[in-house]
């Protein structure tokens, strides 16, 4: 994948596109007011958030809430977009992309030219070695690549993209009993940019159950957006797996759509077992989310992800790298 840290494209890349500003597009790329903490650097890197502009205009103007509650968050939107992102004309964005974002080739299964639309070309697979996963059976592994929040006692914080907004585990599970029966517990919150490797992944070896969908809206769930409003991610559309497992009990696992991704993907058989780092899904075109969820007392958080989360900072750190560890292991 790309440099940690760098350059990250948010959901928002297709609404630039159609701006037909190509110096517009440039000004908002050019702006790094963000920053992420890099494990493979072990420093804080700036991470300019790509359509910065246009968001702050969505979230922040009169007429631009207008037109995100008129089209950018109905689901014919992304549909519409996703839609454009698998027509073979597509394929023309592929190489520019990969050298805009210094995308590493040799990591994909397949080379570029074998992609037949760009939604090929983002929902690509990657050769086994790329992503090597920990073998240690006491370690829970990220699902996904991408920038992660990580808090020991969800119910304990109030500062996940801005202080003061607290997480709903009732509205985001759509279940109130189950809710309560993760209060206290640890939960991982796996941000995606549209220059990612997109499929996601089991973070442990289990059994995975029925795969429930909750339906809503498309908002964005850039941190510009989550600063603004944390609601979205009960309100986006997602879906929820519960995953039994012998040594964590039993790990819920949400995936979250958002502006312009075409579909959330499970490719994963319901009652199969499946070992540490199998492929559960993957996501169409745009920024997506994945959310772990444990019941308390079962796992003990990555320290420099409940360090850098407690700052506000998310963790940039790829799919099979350690995530927790078994309580007591």
């Amino acid at each position: 994948m790309g440099k940690p840290g760098g350059t990250c494209a948010s959901d928002t890349i297709g609404f630039v596109e159609s701006a037909e500003s190509a110096q517009a597009a440039s000004d908002m790329a050019s702006s790094a007011p963000y920053q992420v903490y890099s494990r493979e650097h072990q420093q804080l890197i700036p991470e300019p958030v790509y359509g910065e502009a246009w968001l702050n205009w969505i979230y922040g103007n009169p007429l631009g809430r207008l037109t995100l509650e008129l089209a950018v968050k109905r689901a014919w939107f992304s549909r519409w977009y996703g839609w454009r992102m698998s027509r073979r004309a597509s394929t023309s964005k592929v190489v520019p992309f990969i050298q805009q974002y210094g995308l590493d080739i040799g990591e994909m299964a397949l080379p570029p030219d074998h992609c037949e639309s760009f939604n090929d070309f983002f929902s690509r697979r990657l050769k086994p070695e790329a992503r090597p996963v920990d073998p240690d059976p006491d370690c829970v592994v990220f699902p996904a690549d991408g920038r992660h929040l990580g808090f020991q006692d969800v119910s304990a914080t109030d500062a996940f993209y801005a202080k003061g907004q607290r997480m709903d585990l009732a509205n985001l599970l759509g279940d109130a009993d189950l809710a309560a029966q993760y209060a206290g517990g640890a939960m991982v919150i796996s941000r995606l940019c549209p220059l990612d490797y997109h499929r996601f992944h089991y973070p442990a070896e289990g059994v995975p159950g029925d795969t429930l969908l909750i339906n809503g809206a498309l908002y964005s769930v850039n941190p510009i957006s989550l600063a603004r409003r944390l609601s979205v991610l009960w309100e986006n559309k997602r879906t929820l797996t519960p995953l039994k497992t012998e040594r964590f009990g039993q790990i819920l696992m949400l995936e979250v759509g958002a502006t312009c991704v075409g579909s959330i993907v499970q490719t994963h058989v319901a009652g199969q077992h499946t070992d540490k780092a199998g492929e559960k899904g993957y996501f169409r075109f745009g920024g997506s989310m994945c959310i772990t969820l444990f019941a308390p007392g079962r796992v003990r958080l990555a320290d420099d992800l409940v360090q850098q989360s407690a700052q506000g900072v998310e963790l940039h750190a790829l799919f099979g790298q350690p995530m927790a560890r078994r309580a007591g292991a």
